[in-house]
Order: structure tokens, then sequence, then C-alpha cells
């Protein structure tokens, strides 16, 4: 009896002591190799710059446990040029953040990794986020999709966009509120309502473009062209040398079935800003939509050569040599994207 008794004693101290191992290796965060902590302004600038290997070390400082919000901010704005299933996994991990500020770059992030149907199922959890930052993100991230993307979460959708609005009208008038009022508004088809938000807008802040902007696109949306095309006229009248305004009539003509023309709005808003990489992707694909290829190709090449991390443009201009036969720029642009990232689901599906 005394043995078995001694028996159960010196069990019992061994699962204690395997019990406390489990939980100071659980509560233990994993050591970060010194090479890696001292990597991090190396990945990033590899990462802005489109280098052979971005990808990798994108993640890896990503992946590190001891790195601050703030850093942490600025690598996810790197990850949407390099994604896979890895860099999702990174960051919907990164939604979980304790940080809100890391959650809502995480919220930008997972935007645009994941197409609007799975989108919805990754970020409507963070409609009930414990920080109101957090759940304004979301609401923004999540405007726009059709009920059938948003699927279970039209509904927590719908009362969150009827809480904040709520809270807008009651918090002081500010330009910067009226403008997300029309927002929302205008996600509800509430047209009457968004046009005299952003009336209120532009009352308080009359050089507020995205508000004039969104103030075109109402009028269009009301029947009232004639009205829209006026103001656009008219504040471009005003501000000739405005690349948002050159771009915004580029968008309204082409939208208008007014391709031909829509080139001299967005071929000027290029060259008023060289380095705008959005001016120049519209450009492009307008271009192409006119059947000017080549022109489109060297659109696309100029954003190449001055955002080599943009992978939107490069996987397009890869298309469209594929289209002319171009096989040899087509292998020099496929090898560059598999240095920088070799899981990219472009080359996985045999682009």
């Amino acid at each position: 009896m005394p043995q078995f008794r001694r028996y159960l004693i010196i069990s019992a101290c061994a699962l204690f002591a395997i019990g406390l191992a489990w939980f100071f290796l659980r509560n233990t965060p994993p050591v970060v190799p010194e090479a890696i902590k001292r990597g991090y302004g190396e990945a990033l600038t590899q990462a802005r710059a489109g280098q052979p290997g971005a990808a990798r070390v994108l993640y890896q400082q990503l992946g590190r446990p001891d790195i601050s919000p703030k850093r942490r901010i600025w690598l996810h704005a790197e990850l949407p040029n390099y994604p896979s299933s890895v860099a999702l996994k990174l960051a919907d991990a990164d939604l979980q953040h304790p940080a809100p500020e890391v959650r809502i770059a995480a919220i930008k992030s997972v935007s645009e990794l994941v197409p609007n149907g799975q989108r919805s199922l990754l970020l409507g959890p963070l409609l009930e986020d414990s920080e109101q930052s957090v759940r304004l993100a979301a609401v923004n991230a999540l405007l726009g999709l059709s009920p059938d993307d948003l699927g279970l979460y039209f509904g927590p959708l719908e009362q969150a966009i009827d809480a904040w609005e709520q809270d807008l009208k009651n918090a002081p008038p500010s330009a910067a509120n009226f403008y997300q009022l029309a927002r929302l508004h205008l996600h509800n088809a509430e047209l009457k309502a968004a046009q005299q938000a952003l009336e209120q807008t532009l009352q308080l802040d009359p050089g507020n473009l995205p508000a004039l902007v969104m103030q075109i696109d109402v009028l269009d949306k009301l029947g009232q062209s004639d009205a829209a095309r006026q103001l656009l006229a008219k504040q471009l009248h005003a501000q000739p040398d405005s690349a948002y305004l050159q771009h915004a009539l580029g968008l309204w003509l082409l939208h208008h079935g007014q391709s031909e023309f829509a080139l001299l709005g967005l071929s000027k808003a290029v060259e008023l800003e060289p380095d705008n990489k959005d001016y120049r992707y519209d450009l492009a694909t307008t271009l192409h939509g006119e059947e000017e290829l080549e022109a489109a190709q060297k659109q696309l090449q100029e954003i190449v050569q001055r955002h080599p991390a943009d992978r939107k443009a490069r996987v397009l201009l890869i298309n469209y040599w594929k289209e002319s036969g171009q096989l040899q720029n087509v292998q020099i642009l496929l090898a560059q994207l598999e240095q920088m990232n070799p899981d990219d689901p472009a080359l996985q599906q045999g682009l």
C-alpha cells in the first residue's frame, strides 16, 4: 500500500511539472532571431521597391510577435502587393491584434487581398468590435458590397450603418461628418439625403473635391446629367490644373459613353500628376478599350518603372503583352514576379 501511495505522489508531481512547463511554454513568446529583428528596415525597403525575395521578408516581419503597432501598420501598407495564402493568414491574424490601429490596417489589407464575397466573412465580425474606430473601418470596407456578397452580414451592416448615421447626426456639424453621412446615404440609395449632406459638406469646405465629385455622381443617379455636367465644367473652368478634376472628367465621360473625349481628361490628369499610378492605370485601361494596345502598354510600363511593387499594373501588363504576342516581355515580367513572390496566385494560375 505505501508503495502504491508513493507511486501516486510521484505521478502527481510529474503531471504537475508537465503542466507547469506547458503553462510557461504557452505564455513565453517565441524567441525572434537577432538577424530577423535587425531586418525590419531592409524588409520594408525590399517590399516598397519590389525587389527579389520581398514577399518572404515581408511575411517574416509581419510574423514577428514583438514588432510595434506602428511598424506593423507600415508593413500592412505593402502587403496587398504580395498576395498569397500566407499573406491572407497574416492579415487575418492581425484582425484580432490588441491595438485598434493595427486591426484597422489589417482591414485595409484584407479589403485588397480578398474578393468581395469572402471579404464579408472575414470583416463582418468586426462590425461588433469593442472599438468604435474599428467598427467604422469595417463599415467603410463593406460599403458598396451587394446583399449577396454580404450574405449573413447584410443585417449587421445595416444596423451598424444606422447607428453610425445617428451618431453623425448628433455630432457637431463638420465637413467630414457630412461627407461620411453622404456616403452612408448613398449606400442606402437615399439620393436626396445624400445630395443634401454633400451640399452641407461643400458649404463648410468649398474646396472638398471628393465631395464635389460625389455630388456629380449623385446628380447623375438622380437623372440630372446636365446639372452634373455643368457643375463639373464650372469647377474645371475655375481649376483647370486640378489633376483630380481632370481625372473625374475623364471617368464621367467614360461613364457616359464618350471614351474618345475621356482620354483627353485622363491624359491631362497624368500630365499634371505623372507619379499618380491610379490615374495612369485608368488611362491605360481606357486606351486598351479604344484598341490602342501599344499606348496602353507604355502607360503600364511607366507605372512598373516608377512603382516596381505595383502588382496590379504588372499583372495587367503581362496580360496586354500576351495579347500582342510579345512573349519575351511576358517571360521577363513573370520571372520578376516570381522572384518577388513565388506564391503569387497569378503564377499559380498559370498566367
